[in-house]
C-alpha cells in the first residue's frame, strides 16, 4: 500500500511538472529559443500568490490568475530583453541573455524576500479520504491539482486549434517566416506566446507551492531544471510528450523516496533523464511524430 501511495503522490507532483513541461514546450516551440529563465516564472508566480495570500485575501482561484498575470508580465519583460532583439540573431545570444534574467530575478527576489521558506497560507480547506481500511490516503489537494492540470491542458488544447491566435501561434512554431509572408506579426505573436507558456509556468509553481505547503525564492532553479528535462524527454517541441515525461519524473521522485530518503528526491529524476538520453538523444516520444508522418 506504501507504494501505491507513492504512486498517488508521484501522479499529483508529476502534473505540477507537466504544466510546466506544457508551458516550457510552448515557448520553445513558438520563440523557438531555449531559456534558462523560466524557473523564475514559476517562482514569481508563486511568490505572488503567496503576497496576495497574505496582505490582500487567501482565495485559491484568485491567486490562480494573480500567479498566471504576475509570471505573464514577468515573460512579456523577459521577451523584450532577451528575444525581441535577438529573433534574427544566432541562437547563443539571446540564451545567455536568458541565463543573465535568471541570475538578476533570483538575486532580486532573494534581496526583497529572503532566501528562507515561507509557509503557504491554507487558501482552502483540505480534506483527507482513507480507503483501503485507512491505508492509502488521497487528499482535496491531489484532486485539486490533477482536475486544475487537467483543465488548463484541455483549455490550451482548444486555444491552440480552436481560435484564431492560437493558429497563428502553431504557424510561428512551425515556420516564422512563412507565417510573416501571410501577414502574421511574428513578434507579436511571439511574444503572447511566451506570455501564454509563462503564465502557465506561474500557476504551476502556486500549484507546486500549494502542494509543498511552503514558497521560497530560490525553490525555481530546480523545478526549471526539471521542466527542461521534461520538455527534452519528450522531445522538446511534443507538448503530449512532455506532459507524460513530467509524470515519469514526478512518479519516480516519490518511489525513490519511498525506496531510499528524500534527499535522494532530485538524484533519481535526473539520473533517469540522462539515462533516457543516452538511449534515444533525440527524445522518448519522437518516434510518435515520425510515425506520423
Amino acid at each position: 500500500m506504501y507504494f501505491t501511495q507513492q504512486l498517488i503522490n508521484g501522479i499529483s507532483q508529476g502534473s505540477i511538472y507537466a504544466l510546466m513541461a506544457i508551458g516550457y514546450t510552448l515557448i520553445v516551440g513558438v520563440v523557438g529559443l531555449i531559456t534558462f529563465a523560466y524557473g523564475e516564472m514559476v517562482m514569481i508566480g508563486a511568490m505572488s500568490a503567496y503576497l496576495f495570500y497574505v496582505y490582500v485575501y487567501p482565495n485559491f482561484f484568485l491567486g490562480l490568475l494573480v500567479a498566471f498575470i504576475m509570471s505573464s508580465i514577468a515573460g512579456a519583460l523577459i521577451h523584450k530583453l532577451a528575444y525581441e532583439r535577438f529573433l534574427d540573431a544566432p541562437k547563443h545570444i539571446a540564451l545567455l541573455c536568458t541565463v543573465g534574467c535568471s541570475i538578476l530575478l533570483k538575486n532580486l527576489a532573494q534581496i526583497a524576500f529572503g532566501s528562507q521558506a515561507n509557509a503557504m497560507p491554507p487558501a482552502f480547506k483540505s480534506k483527507t479520504f482513507d480507503f483501503l481500511n485507512g491505508n492509502l490516503h488521497i487528499t482535496s489537494i491531489h484532486m485539486v491539482v490533477i482536475a486544475i492540470v487537467i483543465c488548463l491542458a484541455v483549455g490550451l488544447s482548444l486555444f491552440l486549434s480552436k481560435t484564431r491566435v492560437g493558429l497563428m501561434l502553431r504557424a510561428v512554431s512551425q515556420d516564422k517566416k512563412a507565417s510573416s509572408l501571410v501577414a502574421i506579426d511574428v513578434r507579436k505573436v511571439t511574444l503572447i506566446g511566451n506570455m501564454v507558456g509563462t503564465g502557465l509556468g506561474g500557476v504551476a509553481g502556486l500549484l507546486y507551492a500549494t502542494y509543498l505547503t511552503n514558497v521560497s525564492t530560490i525553490f525555481g532553479t530546480v523545478v526549471g531544471l526539471k521542466a527542461i528535462s521534461a520538455c527534452v524527454l519528450g522531445g522538446l517541441v511534443n507538448i503530449p510528450g512532455a506532459a507524460v515525461g513530467a509524470l515519469v519524473i514526478g512518479i519516480l521522485e516519490n518511489f525513490g523516496i519511498a525506496i531510499f530518503t528524500s534527499s535522494y528526491r532530485d538524484v533519481f529524476a535526473f539520473a533517469f533523464v540522462l539515462f533516457a538520453l543516452a538511449v534515444r538523444p533525440e527524445g522518448l516520444f519522437v518516434w510518435k511524430i515520425r510515425r506520423a508522418r
